[in-house]
């Protein structure tokens, strides 16, 4: 069978069923991917929206515009957001819908649970953005430092809230990185060795194994601050023997490995978009991937960095000093080797690149304040003032916001067929250069001046009122940037020229699916002999046989070489997911106001994860 009929008979097997239901219950990985980056832009702009409000309210002396309590569930809100709703699972989201296409295989490992962990995450999401709307945001800041955020401080459930959302989006993050190294180790394209995986597959494994060792810790934190919040534990209550600083150590063994969990796949965008556009392979593969894992294990030795100020033993200040000077290593190789790949190439200037090369201008900048913060003279100085704000949105935002876009432009003729106005992109980018660093860079020197971070009001004598102004005006300009980022997609994914199957000419397997991808993304599975195959096979791919049309069945491969090991079965379409994930919800929430809501609320998860695994007449493996 081939041609016509083979892709339309491919397409039935593993098509998504019409009507609520059936796309409720839908397993394939590209369209949970696309919800999953639609969701995180969209939380993107919420964030983005009270950042806005606040800087208005900084934007002069003793405004009004904002309250107190206001302010300090717009400034929770803009930094939960940031983190936990948009900066972890865009990186996620991007790994669900690419990671399958790029390694050539059919879907996702664990199809169901890749489902079930959108649902908890989209979940968790509302949960907290409709607590803010009715008043009961948390307030706490995007840390919940103790004892703050404890109950003595912090009566009602606006910290519970904050608390209880970290367990959404952990559960989801693990969820999707268990789904990403099973796919990557084990349902690779025949012939795609070790040293043919593309780098924005090794930076999604790198990070996908970050994720599952460093998310617990912050789930720790929370579980133990909701327990000393509702049912009178004392982990971080000194009187009672607990140790408030036993919170931070929790909180920062996972939250400084998260700004590399947010870092590390925007260098799989980088990578691939300058190898596209380079016109030439990546310049030291070899030392891309080991940077990338040295970044992985270098990241959980950081975090105490941001306990300077804490009283902590010298001895112990020195070693992490040390550590935080060590991992520019790695990172500095990476941006020699993107710049050797763009010096030895042929560069094409479109908009994805021009992106890209924002990011290696705000992104060092950012990393040199890094090594200033690293020393902890200058750190005891400048803690918790607007320097650090400045660096901080200095690393993110060039680290993963500018790439991010990059990749919009990049792939959104992969996700839609359509190609994004060329013309709007420019603009964009210079709109959101410039706005960016209006915005932050005079947040260095007020932050010298001594501004204190998280503050909602200052007096005119003290000197930063044009400085903050100047931030205000820029953050304008940067969010008006966004608005023309949307209108570019809305319009473009409307009535945008069509794109074909590979308009950039790439080399990577995503590309030789058809632009959007049919729903089993390749008719026959292809087979690997270049780290490029499209540049290899110009002409047609080598591919494998054997696989069935009337059933979801994948290779398996080992996962050295690649080679075909045997074929699973993969699970059908099934609702329960979603089920599963409506009952994680009502005990999560209901746990918040009663202990016994764990008790009973696991009556229905059990019901639904029964229907999930329940045996089906067929040979499909269930997951």
């Amino acid at each position: 069978m081939d041609g016509a009929e083979l892709t339309a008979r491919l397409a039935k097997t593993w098509g998504t069923d019409k009507g609520l239901v059936g796309t409720l219950s839908t397993v394939d990985h590209k369209i949970i991917g696309r919800r999953y980056i639609i969701t995180a832009i969209l939380f993107l702009f919420l964030g983005g929206l009270s950042a806005v409000v606040m800087r208005m309210q900084l934007a002069v002396p003793e405004n009004r515009l904002v309250g107190p309590d206001l302010y300090n569930q717009l400034f929770t809100m803009h930094g939960t957001t940031m983190m936990f709703l948009f900066g972890v699972p865009i990186g996620e989201a991007f790994a669900v819908y690419l990671v399958p296409l790029m390694v050539g295989t059919r879907n996702i490992a664990f199809p169901r649970l890749n489902a079930y962990s959108y649902y908890v995450y989209l979940f968790g999401g509302l949960m907290i953005w409709v607590a803010f709307m009715l008043n009961i945001g948390p307030d706490v800041g995007w840390f919940a430092y103790v004892p703050l955020s404890g109950p003595e401080f912090s009566p009602g459930k606006r910290a519970d809230f904050w608390a209880q959302m970290i367990t959404f989006t952990e559960v989801s993050g693990i969820a999707v990185a268990i789904s990403i190294i099973v796919t990557v180790f084990k349902l690779r394209a025949p012939g795609m060795t070790l040293d043919r995986i593309p780098l924005f597959v090794w930076a999604e494994l790198v990070n996908s194994f970050v994720i599952i060792f460093a998310l617990p810790a912050v789930v720790t934190a929370s579980a133990t601050l909701m327990m000393d919040r509702l049912v009178g534990t004392h982990f971080f209550n000194p009187a009672e023997g607990g140790d408030a600083l036993l919170y931070q150590h929790l909180f920062w063994f996972f939250g400084h490995p998260e700004v590399y969990i947010i870092f590390l796949p925007a260098t799989g965008w980088v990578s691939a978009i300058v190898v596209t556009f380079a016109r030439r392979q990546a310049f030291g593969y070899i030392a891309l991937v080991l940077s990338l894992i040295a970044t992985g294990f270098l990241s959980f030795g950081l975090w105490v960095h941001h306990m300077f100020t804490t009283g902590l033993p010298q001895l112990g200040a020195s070693f992490f000093t040390a550590s935080s000077m060590l991992i520019a290593i790695p990172n500095g190789i990476q941006i020699f080797c993107w710049i050797a790949t763009l010096w030895d190439g042929r560069p094409v200037f479109r908009a994805p690149l021009l992106f890209i090369i924002g990011f290696f201008f705000i992104f060092v900048a950012g990393g040199l304040s890094g090594i200033m913060l690293a020393s902890v003279p200058l750190d005891t100085q400048v803690h918790d003032t607007f320097f650090v704000v400045a660096h901080f949105h200095y690393v993110l935002i060039g680290g993963n916001v500018f790439p991010l876009i990059a990749a919009v432009y990049y792939w959104f003729p992969k996700f839609t067929g359509r190609m994004m106005s060329e013309r709007l992109g420019k603009w964009h980018f210079w709109l959101a250069f410039i706005g960016f660093n209006v915005t932050f860079f005079p947040m260095h020197i007020t932050g010298l001046m001594g501004m204190p971070r998280r503050v909602y009001t200052y007096l005119p004598e003290m000197g930063w009122a044009n400085l903050n102004l100047l931030s205000s005006a820029g953050a304008v300009l940067f969010f008006g940037s966004f608005v023309l980022f949307l209108y570019n997609i809305v319009s473009s994914a409307r009535r945008g020229p069509l794109a074909g199957p590979n308009p950039w000419d790439a080399g990577t397997l995503e590309w030789a699916a058809a632009s959007p991808p049919m729903p089993q993304n390749f008719d026959r599975i292809p087979v690997v002999t270049n780290r490029e195959p499209l540049w290899a096979h110009r002409d047609s791919l080598p591919v494998v046989a054997g696989l069935s049309v009337e059933n979801r069945e994948q290779i398996v491969s080992t996962i050295t070489h690649g080679r075909a090991d045997l074929r699973e079965s993969t699970p059908e379409p099934s609702i329960w997911p979603f089920m599963a994930a409506i009952a994680t919800t009502i005990l999560f929430v209901g746990s918040m106001f009663t202990p016994w809501a764990l008790v009973w609320g696991s009556i229905p998860l059990a019901v639904t994860l029964m229907g999930w695994f329940w045996p089906k007449p067929s040979m499909e493996d269930e997951r």
